[in-house]
C-alpha cells in the first residue's frame, strides 16, 4: 500500500513540476491528498465481478487495481498506447476485465459516473438471480466521486435507484471541500452530504476523516464488507485535503494562505507516517518505499518518452463496431459480443404471416420473441411494466418474463439511460424506453457519453443498447409530446438511428438493432403506431432489415422524393394524387443513411424533393441536400427543394398543426412545381 501511495504522489510531482510546464501534459488533475483513501478502497475490491464508476481524480484507485504505471503516464502525456490513444484527456482511465475489478470508462462530465455504476450493480443482481452466475452474488459496484458531484442530477438519480432497488452499491465520496473554487457548503446544506443523508431510507451512511488513516482504513473495510454481505447500498464520505488546485491550471488564488497551510497540515501521507513510524515500521523502511515509488515513476517516464504520438490514420476508427475480413472486431468489454455471445444474424427475406398488424403490435411481438431467445435482454422505463407502456408496446411482457426482466423505473431519464450504460458494460442487452422524444433531453449527457464510448476507449469498451423513443405528432401536436428532432441523435456521435414508416420495417430494424453491437435509437412515430397505412403482415421471427439501406417504394422518371417516418405515407399519397412519375425513397435509417441509393435516384430523375417532419433549419434534410449538391450537382435540372416544419415548436390545435406540418396538399404542390421547372 505504501508503495502504491508513494507512486501516485511521485506521479503527481512529476507532472506538476515538469510535464505540465513543458506542455507534455495539457490537462493535469492531481490526486494529491486523495491517495490514501483510494488505495485503501482498491485493496478491498476483490470480487470477481466488481465494477467501479470512477471519475477524473481516480488514478490512485486505478493504479491500485492494476493500471500499469506506464499506461497511466502515456495517457496523460497523449502518447501511443494510452487508455484512449490520444483521443481523450489523460485522466479518464478504464480497465476492461472479465475477471476482477472492472473500471468503467471515466467521463469528463461531473457526476456522469453514478448512474452507470447503478446499472452495473443491477446487472450483478440480474446475472446472479436470473443467469445463475454465482460469482456475482458477492461482487459489488462502487460509485467514486468528489463532494461537488453530490449536487448533480446523476448522483440523486443513482441514490434513488440504489435505495429503492436495494442494490449492492457503495457511494464512495471524497470531500476535499471544493468544486474548483466553490466550497462544499454551496454544494450541499452544511457542506456534509453524509449528515444530510443520515435519514435516507435504505441507505447505510458512514463518515470519516483521512487525517486519521487507521480509523479510515477500518471505516472503508466496514463499508465494503457490508455491501458485499448483502446489507444494501451504503454511502461513505471521507474528508480529504485538496493539496493542489482542481487542475493544473488552477492556482487556488481563491484560498488564503492560512487555509492552504491548514490543508497541508492534514496531508494523509504525513498522518500515516506518524501512525506507522516507529510503532509498525521503521523510518528507514518508510523512506525506502517513498524512494521506490519515485524510481518506478522515473522508469515509467523514461519508457513513455520513447513512445511516439498516436497514429493519426486511425483517429476516425471505432465510432461504430467494425468488421475486418469478415470478422467483427469485438470490444474487450461490453454487450453480448463482449461476452463472446454473437446472436444469429437473421434473414433478409420477409415471410409474411397472418393478417396485417399495426406498428405497435409489430414492436411488441418483436420484443417478445427476442426476449424469449436472449436471456440477457431487459426492458425497462417509466410505466413499461404493469401498464404495458403508455403506448402499449410492452403490454403483457412483464407477465410473461417477470419483473426482473421487464420493470418500471423511477421518473429520471438520466437514470434510465445511465443505468442502461452500466448494464450494457456488464454484458447485458438493455432496452430502455423514453416515453416521448422530448423527455430524452435530461438524458442527453448519458446518451452522448454512451455513443462515444467505443471511440474514446479505442474499442476497449462499448455499451450496445436499443433506446426506444416514441415521438412526433398524433391527432394533435404540442411542444412536449410531439417533438421529432431526430437530427439531434444523428448528430449524437456513435448512435445508429432508425425511423421505420411501417410495421414490417419496424420488425426488421428493431431485430437488427437488438442483435447488433452498437447503441441504437429506435424511433416509434406516434401517428404510425396504430395507423392503417403502416399496417403490414408480420414478416417472421428472423426477419431483419439492414441499417443504411433505403426502401424504394415507387419508381418514376420525373423526380425523386426522399423522406422517412410519418412523412412516407403522405408523400406516397401526394405522388399518387398528382399522377407524376416519381421515385419515392424511404430512408428507414438516418445513421447511417443510404447515400448511394439517394444519389443514384437523383442522377436518374435529375430533380429532388426532401420532405421531413423536423424543423427546416439544420434538419436532416439539409445534410442530404448538401451531399446531393456536392456529388450530383451537374446531374440536376432544377434546384433542390426541401419541405419541412417551419422553425417553431409543434402547435397543439389540430388546425394550427395542419397549417405548418407538411401534408398531402403541400407535398403535392411542391411536387408539381418542381416537376415543371
Amino acid at each position: 500500500m505504501l508503495r502504491q501511495i508513494a507512486t501516485s504522489r511521485a506521479l503527481d510531482d512529476l507532472e506538476e513540476s515538469t510535464l505540465v510546464p513543458e506542455r507534455k501534459v495539457l490537462y493535469q488533475f492531481s490526486a494529491r491528498g486523495h491517495e490514501l483513501t483510494q488505495v485503501l478502497l482498491g485493496r478491498l475490491l476483490t470480487g470477481m465481478r466488481d465494477g467501479i464508476g470512477a471519475y477524473y481524480r481516480s488514478r490512485p484507485l486505478c493504479l491500485s487495481l492494476g493500471l500499469r504505471l506506464e499506461d497511466a503516464l502515456a495517457s496523460t502525456m497523449m502518447r501511443a498506447g494510452g487508455m484512449s490513444d490520444g483521443r481523450d484527456i489523460g485522466v479518464v482511465f478504464n480497465l476492461p476485465r472479465k475477471s476482477g475489478a472492472c473500471v468503467l470508462p471515466v467521463c469528463g462530465g461531473v457526476g456522469a459516473q453514478y448512474t452507470p455504476a447503478v446499472g452495473w450493480a443491477q446487472a450483478l443482481r440480474y446475472r446472479a438471480s436470473v443467469l445463475g452466475e454465482r460469482e456475482c452474488d458477492t461482487s459489488i459496484a462502487v460509485a467514486h466521486g468528489g463532494d461537488a458531484s453530490t449536487a448533480t442530477n446523476g448522483f440523486w438519480s443513482a441514490l434513488n435507484i440504489a435505495t429503492t432497488e436495494q442494490l449492492p452499491l457503495l457511494f464512495f465520496i471524497e470531500d476535499n471541500g471544493y468544486g474548483i473554487s466553490v466550497p462544499s457548503r454551496q454544494q450541499t446544506p452544511g457542506g456534509n452530504i453524509a449528515k444530510n443523508l443520515e435519514s435516507f431510507r435504505g441507505l447505510r451512511v458512514l463518515d470519516g476523516d483521512a487525517s486519521d488513516p487507521l480509523r479510515v482504513a477500518a471505516l472503508i473495510e466496514d463499508a465494503v464488507t457490508g455491501v458485499r454481505a448483502g446489507t444494501g447500498p451504503a454511502l461513505l464520505r471521507l474528508v480529504v485535503p485538496r493539496l493542489s488546485g482542481h487542475s493544473g491550471q488552477d492556482t487556488q488564488a481563491y484560498k488564503d494562505a492560512a487555509e492552504i497551510a491548514a490543508e497541508r497540515a492534514r496531508d494523509p501521507l504525513q498522518m500515516l507516517r506518524a501512525q506507522l513510524v516507529p510503532n509498525f515500521i521503521s523510518a528507514a523502511d518508510w523512506d525506502v518505499e517513498m524512494a521506490q515509488g519515485r524510481l518506478a515513476v522515473e522508469a515509467a517516464h523514461a519508457l513513455v518518452e520513447t513512445r511516439g504520438t498516436p497514429d493519426s490514420a486511425r483517429v476516425r476508427r471505432y465510432m461504430f463496431s467494425e468488421t475486418t475480413a469478415g470478422e467483427v472486431e469485438v470490444q474487450q468489454q461490453g454487450g453480448m459480443y463482449g461476452e463472446g455471445l454473437v446472436p444469429l444474424p437473421g434473414l433478409g427475406q420477409a415471410n409474411p404471416q397472418g393478417p396485417r398488424i399495426n406498428l405497435v403490435t409489430a414492436v411488441r411481438r418483436t420484443l417478445e420473441h427476442e426476449m424469449a431467445v436472449n436471456s440477457r435482454m431487459l426492458i425497462f422505463g417509466e410505466d413499461v411494466g404493469r401498464k404495458g407502456g403508455v403506448h402499449a408496446a410492452t403490454l403483457g411482457l412483464q407477465e410473461k418474463f417477470g419483473t426482473a426482466r421487464v420493470f418500471d423505473t423511477s421518473l429520471s431519464e438520466e437514470g434510465i439511460i445511465g443505468r442502461a450504460v452500466g448494464m450494457a458494460a456488464a454484458g447485458l442487452m438493455p432496452v430502455p424506453e423514453i416515453q416521448f422524444r422530448k423527455y430524452a433531453d435530461p438524458a442527453a449527457e448519458q446518451l452522448n457519453d454512451c455513443g462515444t464510448m467505443r471511440w474514446r476507449t479505442v474499442n476497449r469498451f462499448a455499451a450496445p443498447m436499443v433506446v426506444r423513443i416514441p415521438g412526433g405528432f398524433f391527432k394533435c401536436g404540442d411542444p412536449w409530446h410531439s417533438q421529432s428532432n431526430e437530427v439531434q441523435w444523428v448528430h449524437g456521435l456513435g448512435w445508429r438511428v432508425a425511423m421505420p414508416s411501417n410495421a414490417q420495417d419496424a420488425v426488421g430494424l428493431l431485430r437488427s438493432a437488438l442483435r447488433g453491437n452498437d447503441p441504437t435509437i429506435f424511433f416509434e412515430h406516434r401517428s404510425l403506431l396504430d395507423g392503417s397505412w403502416a399496417r403490414r403482415a408480420y414478416p417472421g421471427d428472423e426477419f431483419v432489415v439492414p441499417f443504411g439501406k433505403a426502401s424504394l417504394l415507387r419508381e418514376g422518371t420525373t423526380l425523386t422524393v426522399v423522406t422517412w417516418g410519418a412523412m412516407v405515407e403522405r408523400c406516397e399519397q401526394a405522388i399518387a394524387g398528382t399522377g407524376i412519375s416519381a421515385d419515392l425513397l424511404d430512408l428507414r435509417t438516418l445513421s447511417p443513411w443510404d447515400r448511394e441509393a439517394t444519389l443514384a435516384s437523383v442522377r436518374k430523375t435529375r430533380r429532388c424533393l426532401i420532405v421531413h417532419e423536423d424543423t427546416m433549419t439544420a434538419g436532416f434534410g439539409a445534410e442530404i441536400a448538401a451531399v446531393i449538391a456536392k456529388e450530383a450537382f451537374f446531374d440536376l435540372d432544377a434546384p433542390l427543394e426541401r419541405l419541412a416544419m417551419p422553425d417553431i415548436p409543434s402547435p397543439h390545435n389540430p388546425v394550427l398543426l395542419d397549417v405548418v406540418l407538411p401534408n398531402v396538399q403541400t407535398i403535392s404542390r411542391s411536387i408539381k412545381v418542381l416537376a415543371e421547372l
